[in-house]
């Protein structure tokens, strides 16, 4: 069944920015440079660390990962948004806002994880150099990662069986600009203490343990460091944690504020420009600190075109 403007009555309505429609040009222009940055920074990482082989290390295997799920990440989200603000018509049908819905928590569930095991990776490689090949072999980065990856697939499943069951009594507008859980849960027209239960102790899991973790391992990186008598190599790990450092400042900071606080606290205008900075902006950032602040890959990158021009001229 049709309604009168064409859409399903099984269709649901991003709100999305629409209090203020006047900005839509603004939003999908900034949103659009995000989104190129973010595809042209996360896969010019994942081609480098790929075909330069002094970069087939642990360190680099992780970070192709963590811009693989940015790439994932943020084209699950981006094109619908983009889509929405360029035309009249501000729908998702169901399925699509299910997907969505179910693969940002997927991925944004793994990064969680994912960083973790980057601080542990980092903390191997300043706090145990002389046995850091022994202890990240590559048949336990590839199980850190998988696990990772299985990880944040439990934790989607769990929480959009949940969340789609809730009975939402004919409403239909996501107060949002994409399929995401606080949004959809407020479509409710009944209050679920088990979702509430269960969301927390997700958040628990995915967010405030990983993120104990990574400034344990930081502190034993940190009293490591002070040890170092080399301004040299200080100064090399301090770039090289400085960057991972920065990436969960930004990452975790905004995701906790957003799914650890109770939401009647937080104004629907705050949720959305703090939804806008972890899904958008930061996936954007990661390439940049990371290239910008590595030597090691700056050299790779001059090392392929090298090698390309010199192809060339043969």
């Amino acid at each position: 069944m049709e309604t009168s403007n064409g859409s399903s009555t099984t269709d649901f309505i991003l709100l999305g920015f629409s209090d203020r429609p006047q900005l839509d040009s603004i939003i999908s222009v900034i949103v659009f440079i995000f989104y190129i940055v973010t595809l042209v920074g996360n896969t010019a990482i994942i081609l480098v660390s790929y075909l330069d082989t002094q970069l087939h290390t642990p360190m680099y295997f992780f970070l192709s990962n963590l811009s693989f799920l940015d790439l994932c990440y943020t084209t699950s989200i981006i094109p619908q948004m983009l889509a929405n603000l360029w035309g009249p018509k501000k729908s998702i049908t169901y399925g699509g806002c299910v997907l969505q819905f179910f693969f940002a928590l997927d991925l944004g569930a793994t990064e969680c994880l994912l960083l973790a095991v980057m601080a542990y990776d980092r903390y191997a490689a300043v706090c145990q150099p002389l046995h850091y090949t022994v202890i990240m072999h590559p048949e336990l980065c590839q199980k850190m990662v998988l696990t990772s990856w299985l990880g944040g697939l439990a934790s989607a499943l769990i929480v959009c069986s949940l969340t789609l069951k809730l009975p939402r009594c004919g409403n239909r507008k996501v107060d949002n600009f994409f399929c995401e859980m606080p949004a959809l849960i407020k479509m409710a027209c009944v209050y679920s203490k088990v979702i509430e239960i269960v969301v927390f102790a997700l958040g628990v899991v995915f967010l405030l343990i990983p993120l104990s973790l990574i400034l344990f391992s930081y502190g034993v990186i940190t009293r490591a460091v002070m040890r170092i008598r080399s301004a040299g190599r200080w100064k090399k790990v301090l770039n090289t944690c400085g960057s991972h450092l920065t990436v969960v400042t930004l990452f975790y900071g905004t995701i906790i504020y957003m799914y650890m606080k109770p939401q009647n606290t937080t104004s629907q205008e705050q949720a959305k420009f703090f939804t806008l900075f972890y899904t958008i902006v930061t996936p954007s950032l990661n390439p940049l600190i990371y290239t910008l602040r590595n030597k090691d890959m700056k050299s790779a990158v001059k090392r392929i075109l090298v090698i390309d021009k010199c192809s060339a001229k043969a």
